[in-house]
């Protein structure tokens, strides 16, 4: 179970804007987050599972040239960003002419949700949930059935084989002298 957890936190790399599961879209609005924790692994970036609990930075990027002219703020709560969820960070809207907002906060185990507000007309709200430090079963499961079906596929066939006629056989006349 260790070695299939081993890649839970990976990055997500260099893949297009249409398929990186850090990109919300409104419409035509499209903003990217990601987070780097550079005391563990300073080339990595990720975006909902965060692989350790501390100090993380976290980065929005404006795709949406649009959304540049327009006060944007950011708020990380602890949980699932509902109403009566603890801020933990908050960014008042403000403009950001370079398209790139950034913050540092401390993560501790658990869930935590990322909410950029687009104050235009009307409002535009993304938002992110972060897992930090947490196991996801349902992707371990995935990760697992594969090498779980062969496995059983070839235990299957080795049983069958074992049990064949020819190999009976080839049994009994090694056992005579």
């Amino acid at each position: 179970m260790a070695l299939l957890h081993t890649g839970t936190a990976a990055g997500h790399g260099n893949v297009s804007l249409e398929e990186d599961p850090c990109v919300r879209r409104i419409g035509e609005s499209m903003v990217h987050l990601s987070a780097y924790q550079p005391q563990f692994e300073p080339t990595a970036q990720y975006c909902t599972e965060i692989p350790a609990v501390g100090d993380t930075y976290l980065v929005v990027d404006l795709i949406d040239p649009a959304l540049r002219d327009m006060p944007i703020s950011v708020r990380v709560t602890r949980g699932t960003g509902e109403a009566e969820d603890e801020t933990l960070k908050y960014l008042a809207a403000s403009y950001h002419p370079d398209g790139v907002i950034s913050t540092e906060t401390g993560l501790d185990q658990g869930l935590y949700t990322v909410l950029i507000t687009a104050e235009g007309q009307p409002p535009l709200r993304f938002q992110y949930p972060l897992r930090v430090q947490m196991v996801n079963y349902a992707q371990l499961f995935r990760s697992a059935v594969g090498p779980l079906i062969i496995l059983l596929i070839l235990t299957l066939l080795g049983y069958k084989l074992m049990k064949s006629k020819r190999v009976q056989q080839w049994r009994e006349t090694r056992k005579r002298p």
